[in-house]
């Protein structure tokens, strides 16, 4: 047998040796990646169901369950009211399921608040364990600064929601202003005009108009003679 043959079958040898071994590693990878994924599942969703219920489903899929928490809810006592890991996440097999039962409803009667003072107010829902939901308030003539007139839910209801909301009487009347001419000014003199008033402009647009000078005023929001509050903001247009 010559060299070149001998080389040609070692090069043959060579390359068969290659592709057996390419063919084992590729075996391995998938062989791998079907044990891996074999040992993950989906979530199953558990919310609204009783926890009996809820173990069942997570035995059947080799999970575990963990109760993190309980809370006051309208579902059913011992109903599954959240969950963690999410519905339909991918997880391991043996991975603990942390989940919050359902206390029930709430069995609170909300007290009267109407006629008390905004502090006297948050006192007495702090005493029932309720906090202070919303705080609105309204100018009425000869009615008591600070006062509570009307809450929602009502005194004697059964508390739901953990909150109460309840609308307060002010102490004097929001100030109003008559909302000026600003068009055909500099934009500086405008702004002037609206902080002596304790206005401020929220937004400024700059307007291509080859009829005015630039930057002066063009378009103003409120319009001149609109009735505003202390508090509103203003959005000039001024010329490029």
């Amino acid at each position: 047998m010559t060299l070149r043959e001998q080389l040609e079958r070692l090069l043959r040898l060579t390359l068969l040796v290659f592709v057996l071994a390419a063919a084992a590693f590729l075996s391995a990878i998938t062989t791998m990646r079907v044990a891996i994924r074999g040992r993950v599942v989906t979530m199953p969703n558990l919310v609204g169901k009783p926890v009996s219920d809820a173990q069942r489903v997570l035995g059947a899929s080799g999970l575990q369950i963990r109760v993190a928490d309980r809370m006051y809810s309208p579902t059913p006592l011992n109903t599954v009211v959240r969950q963690s890991p999410s519905a339909g996440e991918q997880v391991k097999v043996s991975q603990d399921v942390q989940v919050v039962l359902s206390m029930g409803p709430q069995k609170i009667t909300i007290p009267p608040l109407e006629g008390r003072s905004l502090r006297a107010a948050r006192v007495a829902l702090l005493e029932v364990g309720l906090p202070l939901g919303e705080v609105s308030t309204v100018y009425l003539p000869d009615t008591e600064p600070d006062m509570v007139l009307k809450q929602d839910p009502p005194a004697g209801q059964t508390a739901v929601s953990p909150r109460v909301d309840v609308l307060v009487a002010e102490d004097q009347s929001p100030a109003f202003y008559v909302m000026p001419s600003l068009v055909g000014m500099e934009q500086g003199d405008a702004e002037r005009i609206l902080a002596a008033d304790g206005l401020h402009v929220s937004k400024i647009n700059n307007v291509a108009d080859s009829g005015s000078p630039k930057g002066t005023v063009i378009g103003q929001t409120p319009s001149h003679g609109a009735r505003i509050a202390s508090d509103a903001t203003v959005e000039l247009n001024i010329a490029e």
